[in-house]
């Protein structure tokens, strides 16, 4: 196997990816200011809509596992271009886009206008800001200069923060300074200068030559999306990811000891899991012929939580490594964006017959 140092690293990460995640803990800490610098007040408010897509959304995943069932009112993430319908004037809608010009999130925020909503929006700028400021709705300022999917703290404790502002759920400040510290011990442990046999490093080897499925459960759930997306778009690696104990009820099945195309892992959070499901990633494992089972840290769910975000941002950065693979390359996605940015193809007209 290749080496997974800082050098090797560094030769694939001309534009510092690894930096970026080993300042996660900065950036929960960051994250915090910002939102206390945007002034926002407390709101009553009957729930919570985030509105996000790929690296902006998925704080708002994150953060309403964090926060567990401490939410006393619905806490909705919404992914697409429409808000739900019985969204209105009782509702705060947070919405979320690193860059301010997410078509589906400036769709959103139309939506949430007509709708009443209290609006708030945390954004480094683009068109999404511009329509804030002419509607004097509060902007959380995002730092400029990264890759949306490396912002994913802020995304986080801007939905965390947002939430208790309006009244949904109790404040974790106190949790997320925790995970920060907890983070900084992690990042010198499973970062680009520790041994070949670190944990993160070793579950990159193990999974490079395959096809990884990520399983979570509870807490762990939305951090198994993460673990994929990240594979995804780091390693330009196609990777899935499913939950438990859903999973026991049809993709079991699908598994055959035999097949060496498909890596599993499984994500563990061996505090606030129900017993039923420990037992569950015990018997799946066995049965679909083994998994690379893998245990949150921490104390609180905030920590428990961010240390697999951190763990699942370095394995994908090792991946892209083993791969020699430019982890802010994402080419298929820019082609995405620029075809749809010329609007729908034009079609020829078919006369009546």
């Amino acid at each position: 196997m290749a080496p997974l140092d800082a050098a090797a690293v560094a030769a694939v990460d001309p534009t510092g990816q690894a930096a970026e995640i080993l300042d996660l803990p900065v950036h929960l800490r960051d994250a915090q200011w910002r939102v206390d610098s945007a002034g926002l007040r407390p709101r009553e408010s009957a729930g919570l809509v985030i509105a996000g897509m790929g690296g902006s959304g998925v704080g708002a995943l994150l953060a309403q596992a964090a926060l567990g069932d401490r939410a006393t009112r619905p806490i909705v993430p919404v992914r697409d271009y429409t808000l739900p319908v019985w969204v209105d004037e009782d509702w705060t809608v947070l919405l979320s886009s690193y860059s301010g010009v997410t078509e589906e999130i400036l769709s959103c925020w139309e939506a949430a206008k007509a709708a009443g909503a209290h609006r708030l929006v945390a954004s480094t700028g683009g068109e999404l800001v511009e329509r804030a400021r002419a509607d004097n709705v509060p902007v959380i300022p995002l730092p400029g200069g990264f890759q949306p999917r490396a912002a994913v703290a802020y995304s986080t404790v801007a939905a965390l923060e947002v939430a208790a502002l309006a009244g949904i759920a109790p404040s974790v400040r106190d949790e997320v300074e925790a995970a920060a510290t907890l983070l900084e011990g992690l990042a010198a442990e499973w970062g680009p200068d520790a041994s070949e046999d670190s944990e993160a490093k070793a579950l990159a080897a193990a999974i490079s030559s395959y096809v990884p499925v990520i399983s979570g459960a509870g807490l762990t759930e939305p951090v198994a999306y993460r673990w994929k997306c990240q594979l995804n778009e780091n390693a330009g690696r196609p990777a899935f990811w499913s939950t438990l104990p859903e999973l026991d009820h049809n993709e079991i099945q699908g598994w055959d000891p035999d097949d060496d195309r498909f890596s599993a892992v499984f994500l563990e959070d061996p505090v606030d899991t129900h017993k039923r499901v420990l037992r569950r990633f015990e018997l799946t494992a066995e049965i679909i012929g083994g998994a690379h089972r893998v245990t949150a840290r921490g104390e609180t769910r905030l920590e428990r939580l961010m240390s697999l975000v951190h763990l699942g941002d370095l394995v994908s950065l090792y991946v892209a490594t083993l791969d020699g693979a430019d982890p802010a390359a994402i080419p298929s996605l820019r082609r995405l964006k620029s075809e749809l940015a010329q609007g729908p193809p034009e079609r020829e007209h078919q006369p009546a017959e």
